[in-house]
């Protein structure tokens, strides 16, 4: 008989300020296996992740009630560091994770705080690299990496100390097909060792047959089973959304020869060469391809924060809204309207902030702290920061990054408006759905070269 990792007896929890609770009352046993946690964005998903980690209460403060045991000890006392030697915990936000400024040292840093000895620290960190195929990955810098190359490193820097629990927050959001194979396959492990496995995701067609059970997170109350089963699944065929074409002949922004990438020192590293690309008003464009194969690094070329090594760029007059991979990146401010109200004023809009929150069904969330919020409301919170004042190319990042459906549709509609309206949008994604729902073209990523494919690929392909 298997002996519960994890106990809850009672938990609930407030974020501060806050009268509805983001737990309510829950009882829960977590044992050896995989477990699967699924439910709509802001349901409480991520707070029962920070819950096993300490974070709840003891860094987002609040106010919990009911006991907990996680791993042999009490997640509401026991000091974050002496948690994390038992608890891992990955956040769909890695960018946010990280120490070190390279791959080997950032996996290899808890086990460094632990004094562990370097013969025995090399294999470790050799295991946890080989088991998430991350091996070329050794000596690069992490701010060189794609988001789903980040997302992989922070996980092998949680599975190299070997805790009894590990926590995933949408561990597969931004990998490709083999990537989110390899972690997948490296959770399964886990688990047949006898160690628990959470794991929260939106993608659940991904995760749900290799799980050995199944939770569903509603308005902060924990339930056993899939609301809906797994047919609802964001793997569900998109129906292609009508959009109105403004000008398509016209050019709106245009790549020409261009090389693009980092540089250390005096020495360039190009990620892309030789890029020759346009789009036109009122178009949308998709860019597809494996992780770190240059998506990001052309997006933030085209929006003029990464100059390029060779070759020209040009933009339409006007604004450039960039939804970045971490959306943490754009939210600074004590609420949701205050971002919102901040592009606009800066744009010059007299929109009201109320039109955006609603769009992204963040009425109710107005006044919330961003950082507070759930991975996939503070997604939505950035797209809506991101896209007020009328931008004339929008730039995206994996958009749909921990969105569950109901978000999906919300960012289809929001684009539809925004090209209805002239602007040009380029999107970053391994969502073929998306692709399929919103693109006029796609273009294909490999090599560092980019080939615009024939067509767009089908809803829920595996390409």
């Amino acid at each position: 008989m298997s002996v519960a990792v994890a106990r809850l007896a009672g938990v609930s929890y407030w974020y501060p300020d806050q009268d509805e609770p983001s737990l309510r009352a829950v009882d829960l046993e977590i044992e050896p296996g995989l477990t699967l946690v699924a439910g709509d964005s802001g349901g409480g998903k991520s707070t029962l992740l920070r819950l096993f980690s300490g974070l709840v209460p003891q860094f987002h403060g609040g106010r919990i009630s009911g006991r907990a045991e996680v791993a042999g000890l009490d997640p509401l006392r026991t000091p974050i560091a002496r948690l994390a030697q038992r608890v891992g915990l990955v956040f769909q936000d890695v960018e946010t994770q990280s120490v070190y400024g390279t791959v080997e040292r950032e996996i290899a840093f808890g086990l460094e705080n632990l004094g562990v000895a370097r013969a025995e620290m090399h294999d470790r960190v050799d295991e946890a690299m080989a088991s998430l195929g991350i091996e070329g990955l050794r000596s690069r810098r992490l701010s060189t990496l794609s988001g789903g190359e980040r997302q992989r490193v922070q996980l092998a820097s949680v599975l190299v100390l070997r805790p009894a629990l590990v926590a995933l927050d949408e561990p597969t959001s931004q990998l490709d097909p083999w990537g989110a194979a390899a972690v997948l396959a490296a959770c399964r492990g886990l688990a047949d060792e006898g160690r628990a496995v959470v794991v929260a995701e939106h993608r659940l067609e991904m995760v749900a047959p290799a799980a050995d059970r199944t939770l569903t997170v509603d308005h902060g109350q924990v339930m056993a089973g899939v609301a809906g089963g797994v047919a609802g699944a964001s793997n569900r065929p998109h129906v292609r959304m009508p959009r109105t074409r403004t000008s398509s002949d016209d050019t709106a922004w245009e790549l020409s020869g261009v090389a693009a990438g980092h540089v250390r020192g005096r020495t360039q590293e190009p990620v892309l060469s030789d890029i020759f690309l346009a789009g036109g008003r009122g178009e949308v464009v998709a860019l597809l391809g494996p992780n770190g194969s240059g998506k990001t690094t052309l997006l933030r070329t085209l929006a003029g924060l990464l100059p390029p090594l060779a070759g020209a760029v040009r933009r339409p007059a006007g604004r450039t809204a960039y939804l970045p991979q971490n959306p943490g990146a754009l939210l600074h401010l004590p609420t949701v309207r205050d971002e919102v109200a901040l592009t606009l004023r800066r744009t010059g809009s007299r929109e009201a902030p109320a039109k955006m929150l609603d769009a992204f069904g963040l009425t109710r969330l107005s006044d919330r702290y961003p950082r507070d919020l759930s991975s996939g409301e503070r997604q939505r919170a950035a797209l809506a920061a991101a896209l007020a004042g009328s931008p004339t190319l929008v730039l995206l990042d994996e958009p749909t990054r921990g969105m569950d459906a109901a978000a999906r549709r919300s960012l289809a509609a929001a684009v539809q408006t925004l090209t209805a309206g002239g602007a040009a949008v380029v999107l970053a994604t391994h969502d073929t759905d998306l692709a399929a729902t919103l693109a006029d073209r796609t273009v294909e990523l490999r090599a560092g070269r980019a080939a615009e494919r024939a067509e767009t690929p089908a809803a829920g392909s595996r390409r």
